[in-house]
């Protein structure tokens, strides 16, 4: 890989470019796509531990050990990832500050007033790894299957619990989702972040509950919680989690997987954002990185440099219907 001096020397170098630019005008992050000149934090607006940071800390090793910057992760946690977010949006877009975010934080944007756009204030750089979240149940409800839970689900309409992390967050909007494709209605139970929402699912507190293996580990793999469904196909074999048919395999045609992604401040240089998007997709290319993401039901998922701005996009339509049609408001 070339050094960051050949580089500037390079870029230096081009025909024409000091005629083309008015260095005065310029930014630093403007004269020269170099990257990165300087340590680099990668913000996860969530606590340490959870999928977000788990998906993090070892993209960050291996940018670290590529481009020999240090690479430090700070966990910036609160309103759904709305504050960490926020604190992205207003940093100078000058490749020192990135995030590294699932969907739940642009899908935050839709029922709370945040005083950042996800479309707007971001550059998308690439998606980073995806998976299904997976239909789970306390090992007392008597479903075997997603047919089951559904015929249950409608012989007692809003007899059956659903915990999610919070109101709008990422799991709130998929299970709205699935009960409105399968048609069935659920009663909402929101906790303050996937863990106790999990601790009462074991409990027997609630009874269903979708999210990743990443965020039910321990529950799945020590049997406290049965799996019926994943919402998608494509999940990679992960030791100690049963496979699982799709829900679309089971007679309902509706799927969806989540995706981590990298962002930045908006208003990155083209030639810098193409450097980010360049490292990073090299560095999740690395074998090592893909059994650990597979270890949490996940795969590396990187795509092109216009794509994940198209993904995301998609997505808060999506989602945006979903909240229109569940009458999901902000707060």
């Amino acid at each position: 890989m070339p050094s960051r001096r050949r580089l500037i020397l390079a870029t230096l170098a081009a025909p024409g470019l000091a005629r083309a630019q008015a260095p005065m005008a310029q930014s630093p992050a403007a004269q020269s796509p170099a990257w990165p000149t300087r340590p680099v934090r990668i913000v996860v607006p969530f606590p340490p531990g959870g999928s977000n940071d788990v998906f993090a800390r070892p993209l960050a090793e291996r940018l670290q050990a590529r481009t020999g910057q240090g690479f430090v992760i700070e966990n910036r946690a609160g309103a759904a990832g709305a504050i960490g977010a926020g604190q992205v949006a207003q940093a100078p877009p000058d490749g020192t500050t990135l995030m590294l975010a699932s969907v739940s934080v642009p899908t935050a944007s839709i029922i709370q007033r945040t005083p950042w756009d996800a479309e707007r204030d971001f550059d998308a750089i690439t998606t980073v790894a995806r998976a299904p979240f997976f239909i789970m149940v306390n090992p007392t409800v008597p479903a075997r299957d997603v047919r089951e839970l559904v015929a249950l689900a409608k012989r007692q309409p809003g007899a059956l619990n659903y915990g999610t992390s919070g109101a709008g967050g990422i799991n709130h909007f998929i299970s709205v989702s699935f009960s409105q494709a399968a048609g069935i209605e659920m009663s909402h139970v929101p906790y303050r972040g996937t863990a106790p929402a999990v601790t009462d699912l074991v409990a027997g507190h609630i009874q269903v509950m979708l999210t990743t293996v990443a965020s039910a580990s321990a529950a799945i793999r020590e049997g406290r919680v049965r799996l019926l469904a994943a919402t998608a196909d494509g999940a990679p074999p992960a030791e100690g989690i049963p496979e699982v048919p799709s829900v679309r395999a089971q007679g309902i045609p509706w799927d969806f997987d989540i995706w981590w992604g990298l962002f930045a401040p908006r208003g990155l240089p083209p030639e810098m954002r193409a450097a980010i998007h360049t490292a990073a997709v090299a560095a999740l290319a690395d074998p090592a990185l893909a059994r650990i993401y597979a270890h949490e039901g996940a795969k590396p998922a990187p795509v092109g440099p216009e794509d994940f701005p198209r993904i995301l996009r998609e997505d808060m339509i999506r989602f945006r219907q979903v909240a229109q049609a569940a009458n999901i408001r902000p707060e």
